[in-house]
């Protein structure tokens, strides 16, 4: 007999709330996870906050008690626009921990998955390495949520083609040190468009976002500033492409910045090692020269310091593995409903580009949700897939592949699960 009821290949997002759903409703559950903690793009690749999306409270409820979990380690704020996805990423390590825990789920830290056994179309087995311990472990049901499909692609899942398009890659880094209340008291006075900067006092603790990028959508008050850094050589035209950057929970006088964007080949495949050894030394750099140019040029940043580079690259997309069914941009726009939809949401289709004036933000008219099918393999009855590898094409996904979503989409699975052993 199994030893489990689900195992959940990846601890990032949607892995982490399938575990503790599934957990928490009586399944006999496991995740593995290759670093050694959980949270994957929160944690490691240090993305925050959590993008806003309307999702009706459908399928959130590991959202909530993640919530209400960091609030005791006071790791999170609700922001001025009502965004409660302000996350402080180190605490978020501990909190993950400590709810994993709480439900009874196993975790398998700094173990890789490298190999599965499976009988035509049902998964039996998966295969792991851990410092040189090799074994395998079996379950009735299996969740790929690798972000890049890498459990889907050892038992040869159909791969959708994603070879026509692509999204730069980003590594974000914290600057501590700052003056908050003299950039602040700049910042708002110099940039009046309210849509980009804005700066709030919450629990006594000021906290603020702006944004500046190379493109001409709109007039950023910022941009006058990055090409006089450009001018002086402090920056490259490429580190200018886009910038944004915004305040920590429980971090006095830091900010997480969400850049650089990696401008490599607008080919360059993201799961290539090579390629995305090469993105890593030249983001490093970038962040070398943003660091530089920001202390030179932003009143505050005077005594400021590099204080956390991200272990973890950030990719948009890689991987997207075909399941029962593929969701499309139509899809999306059409504001389709389900009886039983996996999330709701109303984030626009994102879609950065490696260009100048070529990057993508379309709203949508109408909220829109996933069905299930979307998370089922089409070629196991008894894997599942959730994240940003989700079976969809390009488009779509741009607009699925935030964490809210993310979150929702592990949590589906973990109660589809549920519901069929139960049956």
């Amino acid at each position: 007999m199994p030893v489990y009821d689900l195992v959940v290949c990846g601890g990032g997002t949607s892995g982490v709330a399938a575990g503790y759903i599934a957990t928490k409703y009586g399944l006999r559950t496991l995740i593995i996870e290759k670093n050694i903690h959980l949270g994957g793009t929160i944690t490691s690749a240090l993305v925050i906050p959590a993008m806003k999306s309307n999702t009706m409270n459908i399928n959130c409820e590991f959202y909530n008690d993640f919530i209400k979990e960091l609030q005791k380690y006071n790791a999170q704020i609700t922001y001025g626009d009502g965004n409660s996805g302000w996350f402080n990423p180190e605490l978020a390590k501990i909190a993950l921990d400590t709810m994993l825990e709480r439900t009874g789920c196993e975790i398998l830290y700094d173990t890789e998955i490298v190999g599965a056994i499976y009988d035509k179309n049902h998964v039996q087995s998966v295969g792991l390495m851990s410092k040189m311990l090799s074994l395998h472990i079996e379950s009735n049901y299996f969740l790929d949520a690798t972000g890049d499909g890498n459990f889907s692609y050892i038992l040869k899942n159909e791969i959708l083609d994603n070879f026509s398009h692509r999204q730069p890659m980003t590594l974000r880094f914290h600057i501590s040190g700052i003056d908050l209340q003299k950039f602040s008291g700049w910042l708002m006075d110099f940039d009046k468009d309210r849509n980009v900067t804005t700066s709030y006092n919450i629990d006594g603790a000021i906290h603020l976002s702006t944004a500046c990028t190379w493109d001409k959508d709109k007039k950023w008050a910022l941009r006058p500033i990055f090409e006089e850094g450009i001018a002086k050589g402090l920056i490259q035209e490429e580190d200018a492409s886009y910038f944004q950057l915004f305040t920590v929970p429980s971090m006095p006088g830091t900010v997480s910045l969400n850049c650089p964007r990696i401008l490599l080949d607008a080919d360059t495949d993201p799961l290539d090692p090579f390629a995305r050894s090469k993105a890593l030394i030249m983001a490093r750099q970038q962040i070398w020269r943003l660091y530089t140019f920001v202390k030179a040029s932003f009143p505050g940043f005077e005594q400021s310091y590099i204080s956390n580079i991200a272990d973890m690259i950030g990719i948009r997309e890689s991987r997207r593995v075909k399941g029962q069914k593929i969701y499309t941009k139509e899809d999306i726009l059409s504001g389709n409903t389900y009886n039983n939809p996996v999330l709701h949401a109303d984030y626009p289709i994102d879609i950065h580009s490696y260009k100048k004036d070529s990057s993508t933000l379309q709203h949508t008219k109408v909220d829109y949700e996933l069905p299930i099918e979307c998370l089922k393999s089409v070629d196991f009855d008894n894997l599942y897939i959730a994240g940003r590898h989700l079976s969809s094409d390009f488009s779509a996904q741009a607009a699925l592949r935030i964490q809210t979503s993310c979150f929702s989409m592990g949590e589906a699975v973990a109660r589809d699960v549920v519901n069929i052993l139960r049956s």
